[in-house]
């Protein structure tokens, strides 16, 4: 996908997921990064960044990407509250096992239904219906040690 297309996606999905009162930018990554995609967001001023690796990037269908990243936006301020419960609770201290046993958990939920809805959202909107394995592809790869692979489901 080239970089103008990923822009016209990302509105596409702006519009799709609602969020047409944030002023979103594109940021394409042109240096070797260990992501693929992410988003930056200042709440504040209802502006976000969506920054998608256009060098190295180790998922194929950058739709779904674009798709994962502004998820995470639409669900950014309970995010944020459920951070803040953390802290409430147990601290921000993050040497303390109890506080990072209940974020890392917060997180883990947090990424895979973000991923979840991700995948559902592209099967039924995108113009690349099929998602990405992402972790499990790097896997395979190396347990097999070739990239030259098909699957059935």
């Amino acid at each position: 996908m080239k970089i103008e297309e990923m822009k016209v996606c990302m509105l596409k999905w702006q519009e799709i997921l609602r969020l047409q009162d944030w002023d979103l930018y594109f940021l394409p990554v042109e240096v070797e990064w260990r992501k693929t995609g992410d988003i930056k967001i200042d709440d504040a001023n209802h502006n976000a960044v969506v920054m998608i690796n256009v060098c190295n990037p180790k998922r194929t269908n950058i739709e779904e990407v674009i798709i994962h990243e502004l998820l995470h936006l639409k669900l950014w301020q309970m995010d944020q509250m459920i951070e803040g419960l953390i802290n409430l609770v147990y601290g921000t201290d993050e040497t303390d096992s109890k506080r990072q046993f209940a974020y890392d958990q917060f997180m883990m939920t947090l990424e895979s239904t973000v991923e979840d809805l991700a995948k559902g959202y592209t099967f039924l909107g995108a113009e690349e219906k099929t998602s990405t394995l992402g972790k499990l592809h790097q896997e395979i790869v190396k347990e097999i040690k070739t990239e030259n692979y098909t699957m059935k489901q």
